[in-house]
């Protein structure tokens, strides 16, 4: 049995980032009801401490995440002796994945091992994900008569295409990390034992970014996905607008003039 006074996710605060470690090692970082609860707390930290301009998302052990704790049955209720699986995903996998894609701050997905069904969802939810060169991504849904969730119908068609999002989905195969990057699906690979120090490097480098740009090149992106081109002309007004009332804009003029390195405050 798993020692519940282990955490489920270890979390550290330094230079700026928040590192959010999957920590269920034994179960491949497999998503049960404490992780949830425990997640979103740790993304409070996210949205309410200003010192934190990026989110590292990383796992223990073997593998990045292997989706859904299958014996954990605290989050789903039944009704009529008939699981209601969307309880779950309405209680707990939509406001996280929500609550990711919405942050205002940069959040990376490093991979190792393998992302499969939630677990894959979850990090595609990160705006940079990155993967060691041992990682399989596999849709697994299909595999036990489910449809994929937690946004995961959504974020591969949007990455890698129709064709290939439904042959994922449909045939459950593994798709290594070097198919993966080439597909789009991913930002970059790394041999396994550089990963976790790549990561952190691309995570500090956010976090002394300006992140209100960040933030907001975040939401055009996103959005992009269901505007027409008027409604993106005119969000890219409205975002430009707020980036150019920070003082890290007049910092980025400043040192571009005195041709040095800006230091953004993230305000």
């Amino acid at each position: 049995m798993e020692n519940e006074n282990i955490p489920t996710i270890l979390t550290e605060v330094k230079a700026g980032v928040l590192s959010i470690k999957l920590n269920r090692p034994r179960l491949i970082n497999s998503i049960n009801e404490e992780m949830h609860l425990q997640l979103s707390e740790a993304l409070k930290i996210a949205e309410q401490d200003e010192s934190v301009r990026c989110v590292l998302i990383s796992g223990t052990g073997r593998g990045f995440c292997a989706g859904q704790d299958l014996n954990d049955r605290s989050s789903v209720i039944n009704v009529g002796g008939v699981p209601d699986l969307g309880y779950s995903l309405e209680t707990y996998y939509n406001p996280l994945i929500r609550r990711l894609t919405t942050l205002p701050k940069p959040v990376i997905c490093a991979v190792h091992g393998v992302a499969a069904g939630a677990g894959l969802s979850l990090a595609l939810a990160g705006d940079i994900v990155l993967a060691s060169r041992n990682t399989t991504f596999i849709q697994a849904f299909c595999r036990i008569g489910l449809t994929p969730d937690a946004g995961g119908s959504w974020f591969l068609p949007h990455k890698i295409g129709h064709a290939r999002a439904m042959g994922m989905a449909m045939l459950g195969d593994k798709i290594s990390a070097e198919q993966a990057l080439e597909w789009g699906m991913i930002w970059q690979v790394f041999e396994p034992k550089e990963l976790e120090e790549k990561a952190w490097e691309i995570a500090q480098r956010l976090a002394t970014q300006p992140t209100v740009s960040l933030a907001c090149i975040k939401k055009s992106t996103y959005a992009a996905a269901t505007n027409t081109l008027d409604q993106q002309l005119e969000l890219e007004r409205d975002l430009q607008r707020q980036c150019g009332h920070t003082e890290d804009f007049q910092e980025g003029i400043r040192a571009f003039m005195e041709k040095r390195e800006p230091q953004f405050k993230g305000k």
